[in-house]
């Protein structure tokens, strides 16, 4: 897939200054699903012209789902994501061009500021929805757009015309504005993303969308799509564009979507944490130590409860930990509460005393995000060495994933996910790890139970067997 902008106002090698590339030079740069290049057919000073050409590596994109390589759906072989322009194009100008993005040019610091003549060449888009939704996103922000539809094979027309489309664009625009046009339109008409959209995408429309999507005639559908029709994330999106589009449906006295049948259930981690800390005062745990715990969410839930001692919480990340130490600063707590709560950098694939002396032991989805060869190590650690009375473990029910439409047949819900199990994959794991280390189990769901896939996130709670 390749995208080509032109500056025809003289000086036009300027152009070079603002996008941080040499004219003079063809670069490459490595990204996790392939390479993307940066180079300038041609560069005068009447007319400079730079390429960016993202070239996706199929297999790049299957490297880590579960399962070998030659058992995965052919789809993920042989589909169309490296010949269209899509969010792997965007990620490559917000990786490549994350200074012309944000207009900044240290050595010429008001030519990001120009607006110039430019024309910009999309090889091919898919756009969902036609001619007519590429012209509704673009010419109310000032685009002149040609469009050319291509067949779907020329050896047989009668087989009609594809969803393809090379498009033509021309503004009198900055740099800036045209790229973060880009970045957030390309995706919203392939209408579709792939990586996994969650909260922070929601910030990332805001500011990519800041001074102009408010504004726009179609940012319903730019919102939705963008969001990969989460329908939760859109809400918060409107809301944050002071608008009450999010309410048009609410207002519908018994309406509810397929969607937010789904989204009722999905702000999941404050169920799991209402849940997690619900089995503990039941059990009577008031010293908790978490690991894995990143950002301290869990944490803050323990802290700000009274009935906790003593809260501690690890991860392997010191970065992630520095975030945690933030929001759990003891400012944030009463001073009763303070001294309560202490972090530390450790993995419970090595033994560290650290871990001993506390009631229970959660971990709420970490589990998920071992790598089999690590597995062995981290349950004789907990089990066999640490021995809490209590351990409390959440991971995602691999079996509810057919019910987000946002999520492609046979994908984790995470990129960073090793496994996901079914229920009885996670059942046969926690029964055969209780018996070999002296423990009773229980399980549970958290979230909304589907009559026949179960809940969104399931749970069980080990018990050590009183001597």
């Amino acid at each position: 897939m390749f995208i080509s902008i032109t500056s025809s106002k003289p000086p036009a090698a300027n152009l070079g200054y603002i996008l941080h590339k040499n004219p003079d030079a063809v670069q490459e740069f490595a990204v996790s699903w392939g390479k993307v290049h940066v180079f300038y057919p041609e560069s005068s000073e009447e007319r400079c012209t730079a390429v960016i050409l993202a070239d996706v590596d199929p297999v790049a994109l299957v490297r880590g789902r579960t399962g070998s390589m030659e058992s995965g759906p052919l789809e993920h072989y042989i589909n169309d994501r490296p010949y269209v322009a899509s969010s792997f194009m965007s990620v490559a100008i917000a990786r490549i061009f994350s200074s012309a993005l944000r207009g900044v040019c240290n050595k010429n610091p008001e030519l990001p500021g120009q607006p110039l003549p430019l024309e910009v060449k999309i090889a091919v888009v898919y756009a969902r929805g036609g001619e007519q939704v590429i012209r509704k996103l673009f010419e109310p922000l000032g685009y002149k757009v040609d469009v050319v539809r291509h067949t779907l094979d020329e050896k047989f027309p009668e087989w009609g015309e594809s969803s393809y489309y090379t498009l033509d664009l021309q503004c009198e625009k900055t740099v800036s504005e045209l790229l973060t046009h880009l970045y957030v339109l390309l995706p919203v008409l392939d209408d579709e993303k792939h990586y996994w959209v969650g909260d922070d995408e929601v910030s990332k429309l805001m500011h990519r969308g800041e001074g102009w999507l408010s504004s726009h005639p179609e940012k319903k559908l730019i919102v939705e799509r963008y969001l990969k029709h989460r329908h939760y994330l859109a809400r918060e999106a409107f809301a944050r564009l002071g608008d009450d589009e999010s309410k048009e449906n609410e207002n519908q006295e018994g309406y509810k979507s397929p969607e937010d049948a789904i989204e009722s259930r999905i702000p999941l981690k404050d169920l799991r944490y209402a849940g997690i800390t619900e089995v503990l005062k039941a059990a009577g745990c008031r010293k908790i130590i978490e690991t894995g715990c990143g950002e301290g969410r869990m944490l803050m839930v323990l802290a700000k409860d009274p009935f906790f001692t003593e809260i501690a919480g690890s991860d392997v990340s010191a970065k992630i930990l520095e975030k945690a130490a933030d929001k759990l600063d003891p400012e944030r707590f009463s001073k009763a509460r303070n001294g309560r709560v202490k972090l530390f950098q450790a993995s419970l694939s090595y033994r560290d005393d650290r871990f001993r002396g506390y009631d229970a032991l959660i971990l709420p989805e970490v589990i998920e995000h071992l790598d089999p060869y690590a597995f062995s190590a981290f349950e004789t650690n907990i089990f066999g060495y640490i021995k809490p009375a209590v351990v409390v473990v959440s991971t995602p029910n691999i079996e509810y994933n057919s019910l987000f439409e946002s999520i492609p047949a046979g994908s984790l819900r995470h990129k960073d996910h090793r496994f996901e199990w079914t229920r009885a994959q996670f059942r046969e794991w926690a029964e055969k790890t209780a018996a070999a280390y002296g423990y009773t189990v229980e399980f549970s769901g958290i979230g909304e139970e589907d009559p026949d896939l179960g809940a969104p996130t399931q749970m069980c709670v080990f018990y050590e067997v009183k001597k």
